[in-house]
């Protein structure tokens, strides 16, 4: 039959938009950092002259083993492990737990989603604790689950109580808790864990910046507490953000259900065979994380002595700092201006305020010379 004699359908069709889930309408994004190249584009800037310290990546880059491996690698043609067995095996002996207690994916991003949707239903509420990672808002508003928000103490310890209360409620069924915390570098403390973990909730505790840290993992612990999660990732200790490896260690029957509802194939074959590099390379990336941590020290002083910055003590690779007398986004303007790229943070929990990601030495006397024109 000519589609032109079929009969229209009364009222004619539906607008694609009315069929969107309401809820994504109004829907804040999650506004990301962006490449070299793109900032080189639309900067303005050549690429060589970019000192890029906005995401915390990485400086040195990944193990020159991980480059070696890459180029060897002849199946790219081929789907990759759709189990992750290799990568899951090093990770355990690395971790320090059973392969069945650990889950990979296409970054820590992609067991942040999965985690929300494997436990919400409609109804159900995260709580987070900010300032903190953006990507736990983004991912409960995106799923339709509801949001209670439990602002950090003026030191960015948990309000314990606080949490606690709103876990009492029926509804709230999941939390996050970054340690160390992003943007404000300080570790979890165990009596704050503990405290969380007694009231029967999910805790997903992000240790994405724990290769940094002196403070302990809290890996070990999933063994005992069916209900914590624990988050890693290979984007920055071993510098491979752009590859997107993650990874979740968790109670082995959760494992199992995360690896049924996951894509079968999340991580690709260049991620594979970099993470399974690196673990083997975990050494020589490991002294230059120890390269990171003291040039941690050497910028946090040349940033105290800028002024108008109040630096915060950090466990991360990454220094937030306050900003007194001056408006932060004008102090990142400037400092873009001479190539130097940073993350400003302007929230009615953290206002006015920059983060700078830690790079090489030569980048510390950069950020020096640059502050002090400003």
């Amino acid at each position: 039959m000519n589609t032109s004699d079929a009969a229209p359908v009364s009222g004619g069709p539906r607008p694609v938009s009315s069929m969107v889930r309401p809820h994504l309408k109004d829907l804040v994004p999650y506004v990301p950092i962006l490449p070299t190249d793109v900032l080189s584009r639309e900067g303005g800037i050549a690429p060589e002259a970019i000192i890029k310290l906005d995401g915390n990546e990485n400086p040195y880059g990944p193990s020159p083993k991980v480059r070696a491996a890459l180029e060897r690698f002849d199946a790219y043609h081929i789907y990759p492990d759709p189990n992750q067995g290799t990568l899951r095996s090093k990770l355990a002996e690395y971790v320090g737990v059973s392969p069945a207690s650990i889950i990979t994916g296409n970054g820590s991003d992609e067991i942040i989603d999965l985690l929300v949707r494997m436990f919400l239903e409609p109804g159900d509420t995260v709580v987070n604790c900010g300032p903190t990672f953006g990507m736990y808002p983004f991912v409960t508003q995106v799923c339709g689950a509801a949001l209670a928000e439990v602002a950090r103490r003026p030191d960015f310890s948990l309000d314990v109580d606080a949490v606690l209360s709103v876990l009492a409620r029926p509804a709230s069924k999941l939390i996050f808790l970054a340690s160390p915390n992003n943007p404000t570098g300080n570790p979890l403390a165990p009596r704050e864990l503990h405290a969380v973990l007694a009231t029967g909730a999910i805790v997903v505790v992000d240790e994405a910046y724990q290769e940094f840290s002196s403070a302990p993992s809290y890996a070990g612990e999933v063994a005992q507490h069916e209900n914590l999660v624990v988050l890693r990732t290979f984007s920055k200790w071993a510098g491979l953000a752009g590859l997107r490896v993650g990874y979740g260690i968790m109670a082995p029957q959760l494992a199992h259900l995360m690896d049924q509802i996951k894509p079968p194939y999340n991580v690709n074959v260049a991620g594979l065979v970099a993470a399974e590099a690196s673990l083997d390379d975990r050494g020589y990336i490991l002294g230059r994380v120890g390269r990171i941590i003291e040039e941690r020290a050497h910028l946090f002083a040349r940033l105290r002595v800028a002024g108008f910055l109040e630096p915060i003590a950090s466990e991360a690779n990454f220094i937030l700092c306050r900003v007194r007398g001056k408006d932060a986004g004008d102090v990142k303007q400037k400092l873009e201006r001479q190539g130097i790229f940073i993350k400003h943070i302007d929230t009615p929990l953290l206002p006015n305020a920059l983060r700078f990601s830690v790079g090489k030495p030569e980048h510390t006397a950069a950020i020096a010379a640059a502050l002090g024109s400003v």
